[in-house]
């Protein structure tokens, strides 16, 4: 069984989704720390006409010290829904297949969401559905376990009794090799593809939000990410 990780990025972008393609389980990281710097978790990057359209989602920071990601509340403050839902409208508005997830977008900027944790997740099992990838997803916080760094993935690991460890090649140099190696585990690393695409407004820009795939070429997406 090959197990892989992956924080809880806010609308992710297709190498997300491809590293899942390639997993037989994946972890989702709910319960380390947030961070304290700019982060994939609260935002991500789409297209428009003037070109990357960042979007980000508030949250409540000041005076609560160190989080975890799964403790992050919305800020709910301010007109950022609205804004946010016509920007995904009027930068996709001739996207072939907007109009079939305009209902979902409508959802995920609704007030129904208190905590980051379950916007991000209802986005992430969405687009994994229509990208009709199958991995199984779990969060960290249902595996009952502590730890840090490597220790943290060995664990995991242990835990739901896996012997391979999916890992991007980007982050070889962050795991001791050693340490998975005494401990019976293979290390797996990939390097995920950045397929062309059609895709509006000009010049093409890699690793957008995997929503920018899905609007662009819908039942199509599939095929497009997974070409191994």
């Amino acid at each position: 069984m090959i197990i892989s990780t992956y924080q809880p990025f806010f609308a992710p972008f297709s190498a997300f989704f491809f590293k899942a393609h390639l997993s037989d389980m994946m972890v989702i990281l709910d319960n380390v720390q947030f961070p304290q710097r700019t982060t994939w978790i609260t935002r991500n990057r789409l297209k428009n006409d003037q070109g990357i359209l960042w979007v980000t989602i508030p949250v409540w920071r000041k005076g609560l010290g160190l989080q975890k990601i799964n403790e992050v509340k919305i800020c709910p403050e301010g007109i950022w829904r609205k804004k946010h839902l016509l920007s995904f409208k009027t930068s996709y508005a001739n996207a072939p297949y907007l109009k079939e997830h305009l209902d979902f977008l409508i959802e995920i900027f609704s007030e129904k969401f208190e905590k980051l944790i379950d916007l991000n997740m209802s986005i992430i099992q969405y687009l994994k559905k229509h990208l009709m990838i199958d991995t199984p997803l779990i969060l960290l916080s249902d595996l009952g376990i502590k730890g840090r760094g490597n220790e943290l993935l060995i664990e995991i690991c242990h835990k739901i009794g896996s012997s391979d460890y999916l890992a991007q090649s980007c982050a070889e140099k962050y795991l001791v090799q050693e340490l998975f190696s005494n401990a019976g585990i293979k290390l797996n690393f990939f390097t995920p593809p950045s397929p062309i695409y059609p895709q509006l407004w000009g010049e093409f820009i890699h690793n957008l939000s995997a929503f920018d795939l899905l609007f662009n070429c819908g039942p199509k997406s599939h095929e497009i990410l997974c070409l191994d």
